[in-house]
């Protein structure tokens, strides 16, 4: 049988909002997995899909850049929120979106490619900040979307200075109408992503594993309520839907008009500027998405409250 630390009831925890003793006893029946863990507690009702973000803390800053037709997103990660502020990072994390933009959001590619503020490569650029600040940093991730013939929208929350914040997105609108028109669109649903934070564009590009995961657990939910077979089988299609609707961007309810889907909002736009608009790519990076806090004196908490 696995140990089952406090460190690890604290991480499911945070990322189900379960109880503790709950969370202990996932970890146990579980046999110490965390992913078995957060599905046993689904199964039982005690923890939602989606996963919660409290446990995700990296400092650092998202940045967002257009040029002409295309739009690049980075992040790069520090150690504290203090270094964040700091205008040489500031400035290094500006320039990450200018190289990914050159590189077509390759990190590999930008880390290597050459930098003429300090006439090294942009990776040694970051090495030698490292040593300057004393404070290790990270140049995490990127992505450069583009278009044909439309516009590429960006949208930054918790703003540091232009284009720079803690979450950063990006828009991709093909078509050929009204340029102001379709900047405030682009914006709009840039907004909405901020917000919703979709994992998905359209139903067809959700992970088709993702879905098989998720009728797995509405079944078991739906079969702990005795009704016959076909009825649960109805009850897991509506429960599917349901999750495409909270997931897929084309499926959410418009965060600034919840009665309408965004695919439907798009149609309205589209008709109005007398042009078809289609939304064909997007980006949503939130700093810290998937990163680990440091652990702190809470684990030793939890701990003492487990052995009361």
């Amino acid at each position: 049988m696995a140990d089952i630390t406090a460190a690890m009831v604290k991480e499911l925890r945070e990322t189900t909002g379960a109880g503790m003793l709950d969370c202990k006893k996932a970890l146990v029946e579980a046999n110490g997995s965390m992913e078995q863990a957060v599905d046993w507690l689904r199964k039982k009702g005690l923890a939602s899909a989606a996963k919660k973000s409290s446990r995700v803390a990296a400092e650092g800053l998202v940045a967002v850049l257009i040029d002409g037709n295309k739009g690049a997103a980075v992040e790069v990660n520090s150690e504290t929120d203090f270094v964040a502020k700091n205008d040489i990072f500031q400035s290094y994390v500006e320039d990450a979106a200018k190289v990914a933009l050159a590189c077509n959001g390759d990190v590999e590619a930008m880390k290597n490619a050459p930098d003429a503020t300090s006439g090294k490569t942009f990776g040694e650029r970051l090495t030698d900040m490292i040593a300057r600040i004393g404070e290790n940093m990270n140049l995490r991730r990127a992505k450069v979307i583009s278009v044909n013939n439309g516009l590429v929208c960006s949208y930054i929350h918790n703003v540091a200075r232009d284009n720079l914040g803690k979450i950063g997105v990006l828009v991709a609108l093909e078509s050929t109408a009204d340029k102001e028109k379709l900047a405030a669109l682009g914006k709009h649903i840039a907004m909405h992503i901020a917000a919703s934070q979709p994992i998905a564009l359209n139903i067809a590009s959700v992970d088709p594993a993702a879905v098989e995961h998720e009728k797995s657990i509405f079944a078991e939910q739906a079969a702990a309520s005795g009704k016959p077979a076909n009825i649960i089988e109805k009850m897991v299609e509506g429960r599917v839907r349901k999750f495409y609707e909270e997931v897929v961007l084309e499926e959410q309810n418009y965060i600034m008009d919840p009665d309408k889907k965004v695919k439907a909002v798009i149609a309205e736009a589209a008709k109005d500027c007398g042009a078809e608009i289609k939304l064909t790519d997007y980006v949503f990076f939130k700093l810290g998405d998937g990163l680990q806090k440091k652990e702190e004196d809470f684990a030793a908490e939890v701990n003492a409250q487990l052995n009361r």
